[in-house]
């Protein structure tokens, strides 16, 4: 019999609004919230969970798309905010007022909630401390790395073991060089406190799938320099090229900007 111990689903991803719902056999967390607090109690609903059920909102950094609805929902729902120490300072005053229990701060030690333990690792990122998350409940393990200007050896490392990863895949660097932003904007996508491109991302896929990482979904796809068929073509050319087979050996998935993923188990 398969148990099912950790759930993840993406409520949105990309420029425009990024929240992902995790959840073990106790506990319900967010990860970001980055669009209205009304707009993620619809998406939370489309999976039957109520934002009176959350038990707690984890901050990957302080940029808009990712802290639009966490206050809101901090103060709707009473839910408390884990992020580190600099990224509270950074983030405070855009959050507004929040009860001082529910401003928790989470370090490199990471942090347990029920039986749900989260770790924290660094991501390079043109934030003050920019974070992404690992997740374990009963053995298993799911993380969370967007927003990363380059895959470094310690997002590797903690997205290794893991059996459902979330990973940029921001833009595709032909599109981006030709496209329409200005140069400042594109120089800072693909600068090293940037965003993932597909061809850093299918790299970083086929390590994962090496270490027996088994599902993965690519997310944040920029809306202008990327479209999913193409990131999914980038991924998979890479991997058919290091041997190995996309459907045999992992699944690839798509955290969507505007709509709310399948309910993905981990067992």
């Amino acid at each position: 019999m398969i148990i099912i111990t950790l759930k993840v689903c993406s409520l949105a991803s990309g420029s425009s609004g990024n929240s992902i719902y995790i959840a073990s056999n106790q506990k319900q967390v967010l990860v970001d919230a980055g669009l209205s607090g009304k707009k993620i109690s619809e998406k939370l609903s489309e999976i039957n969970v109520v934002g009176d059920e959350i038990d707690g909102i984890l901050v990957t950094h302080e940029h808009q798309d990712h802290i639009k609805g966490v206050g809101i929902l901090s103060r709707r729902f009473d839910v408390p905010i884990y992020a580190t120490e600099k990224t509270w300072t950074a983030a405070e005053e855009k959050l507004g007022k929040i009860k001082r229990k529910n401003k928790c701060i989470i370090d490199k030690e990471g942090i347990e909630i029920g039986d749900l333990r989260i770790g924290c690792f660094s991501t390079p990122h043109d934030a003050v401390d920019p974070v992404g998350f690992t997740f374990y409940s009963n053995g298993k393990k799911a993380a969370i790395a967007t927003d990363i200007g380059y895959m470094s050896e310690e997002i590797l490392d903690n997205l290794t073991g893991a059996e459902l990863v979330v990973l940029e895949s921001n833009h595709d660097l032909e599109m981006l060089k030709a496209g329409p932003y200005p140069w400042h904007l594109k120089k800072r996508i693909m600068g090293t406190e940037g965003h993932l491109s597909n061809d850093d991302a299918a790299a970083t896929v086929v390590e994962l799938v090496k270490n027996s990482v088994k599902r993965i979904l690519l997310a944040h796809l920029s809306k202008d320099n990327n479209v999913p068929e193409l990131a999914h073509l980038t991924t998979k050319n890479m991997v058919v090229d290091a041997g190995m087979k996309l459907g045999k050996d992992f699944e690839l998935g798509f955290a969507y900007r505007e709509e709310v993923s399948q309910l993905f188990q981990v067992g």
